[in-house]
């Protein structure tokens, strides 16, 4: 099967081709990007009492129980009758709607990334760009009267 053809590096005035974004010279550049874009999300977007919560060893405990206890499978392919590992362990009633239940393994489920985005199509930002709608100022004005 022949490879994908090769095209320019992403760096503006970069001669180089490559198969992915960046070439060789350029792939510490890729790792940059994305360690910009981390820092901007942890400053002005994360919510700083979740990620202190999800950084706890109690929570990553109840992760990995919760896993084990599904056998490392999501529970919703497996309800489709389809075999996938999961990622994420998701909260059936959200973290910020009710904290008690945060560590309670009965509310809480193993998903892959797919199944886990499906329930949050919130989070997603092409529902977000959809969902706006735009407001329009109006200013009415009337002429200057004139004036002899």
């Amino acid at each position: 099967m022949p490879s994908r053809p090769k095209k320019p590096c992403s760096v503006p005035s970069c001669p180089n081709l490559t198969q992915g974004r960046y070439c060789e010279q350029h792939k510490h550049k890729k790792q940059q990007d994305k360690t910009e874009r981390n820092r901007y999300y942890d400053k002005h977007k994360r919510n700083k009492e979740a990620k202190k919560f999800y950084n706890s060893t109690a929570w990553r405990k109840c992760r990995e129980y919760v896993l084990k206890r599904d056998n490392y499978l999501c529970q919703c392919c497996l309800r489709k009758g389809i075999i996938n590992p999961a990622d994420v362990v998701h909260h059936k009633e959200h973290l910020q709607d009710n904290p008690a239940k945060a560590l309670d393994p009965e509310n809480l489920e193993s998903l892959c990334n797919a199944c886990h985005n499906e329930e949050h199509p919130e989070k997603g930002q092409k529902v977000k760009a959809e969902e706006k709608t735009r407001k329009v100022r109006v200013i009415k004005s009337k002429a200057n009267p004139l004036i002899t």
